[in-house]
């Protein structure tokens, strides 16, 4: 099942739905551990954690499109992807769709603010054309169409501070018909406007933005929103805010001479959380060399053999001929011309014989698991 499936079965399935936002791999490998069904990779946490600058247009589209594909592969849930504007015109729009599913989005949210953008609870707002507007979601939808995919299209308007809250209305009842999935209006200002949003094209779900710390929008719990009518509430900056204070305050106690142990994970748990056991029991495995086994990253000779080991990290390069299947789930490994580092030891190819390894003249090894 594509991430996308997996988005739409979870906006089909009763209740609301909780989504933190993340801005790079370990934060969505947290969110994904801790249980929650989706996450979206936010603009504002990411231009902080990868310019350290605001979110006001000054991050690339391609600096977006490298820090989703990190988030999506490290992840199992649907993440929805922050594509700002678009990055252009319809064209432009349309290649962002696709190049976002290629990335591995579950959905992509587009907005209708002017480029250079700005945050939706900031000064300085400005909004393109209603024709405009409509067109980024036509665009995204005929990019979605061409692709065989069914990416989840987020339309978003930025018109209610802009504008008016009635343009906002009107905005999102074009997007709707224009074939968006979710709709956001952002800074609504009161409970009364967040409960007239709701009402508004019924048959496709709302997302509510609790922008935390003091936005225009009242903070309410999941359980009003659900009864409000919203299907999605985002919290778009829990864990960037939380990560600054409690890197602030781990700076103030190393400074004072003292290691905040008391509020850092323990080095067993970090390494749990990282994968590191995984990744271990994946290098696990023999290797045959000429009869002689050792156990990859032990240094250990199974044979009794002393004079010869293999020390960990083992690593390839530049020219490997794999051939698989084998008996037995063996791997063959032919190398070709080149070197091979193998962590402190360092082998260089006889230029004559482009078989040698490790002096040996034999160019195989069998890798068991």
């Amino acid at each position: 099942m594509s991430s996308a499936t997996l988005l739409r079965r979870i906006l089909d399935s009763p209740g609301i739905h909780q989504c933190p936002a993340c801005f790079d791999a370990l934060s969505a490998k947290l969110i994904d551990r801790a249980g929650f069904q989706c996450s979206l990779s936010g603009g504002f946490s990411i231009s902080a954690a990868r310019l350290g600058m605001p979110d006001a247009g000054l991050i690339s589209y391609g600096e977006m499109l490298e820090q989703g594909r990190l988030i999506t592969q490290a992840v199992s849930i649907p993440v929805i992807g922050d594509a700002d504007t678009g990055y252009g015109n319809a064209m432009n729009v349309k290649r962002t769709v696709k190049e976002y599913i290629r990335a591995g989005f579950a959905g992509i949210m587009l907005e209708d603010q002017v480029s250079p953008k700005a945050c939706g609870h900031t000064q300085g707002r400005r909004v393109v054309s209603r024709e405009e507007a409509v067109m980024r979601i036509k665009a995204a939808v005929d990019a979605r169409k061409e692709s065989g995919s069914d990416i989840v299209i987020v339309a978003r308007t930025d018109s209610r501070q802009a504008v008016s809250f009635e343009e906002a209305i009107w905005r999102t009842k074009a997007f709707a018909d224009a074939g968006a999935d979710l709709l956001l209006i952002t800074a609504l200002t009161s409970k009364e406007e967040m409960k007239s949003f709701c009402e508004t094209s019924p048959s496709v779900p709302k997302l509510a933005n609790m922008l935390e710390g003091g936005g225009k929008t009242p903070i309410l719990s999941p359980s009003e929103l659900e009864e409000i009518g919203y299907k999605v509430v985002l919290y778009p900056l829990s864990l960037l805010g939380v990560s600054i204070r409690a890197m602030q305050d781990a700076l103030t106690s190393i400074k004072s001479g003292h290691i905040p142990q008391e509020s850092m994970p323990s080095f067993e748990e970090m390494k749990e959380i990282l994968g590191f056991n995984e990744y271990y029991e994946e290098d696990n495995m023999e290797i045959v060399v000429l009869g002689s086994r050792w156990r990859v990253g032990s240094g250990e000779n199974i044979n009794g053999i002393k004079d010869r080991w293999l020390p960990r990290p083992l690593s390839f390069k530049p020219f490997i001929k794999l051939e698989i299947p084998i008996d037995n789930n063996v791997v063959n490994l032919i190398f070709t011309n080149g070197d091979w580092d193998a962590g402190f030891l360092r082998v260089v190819f006889d230029e004559d014989d482009d078989e040698l390894i490790l002096g040996i003249p034999s160019g195989s090894l069998d890798m068991k698991r």
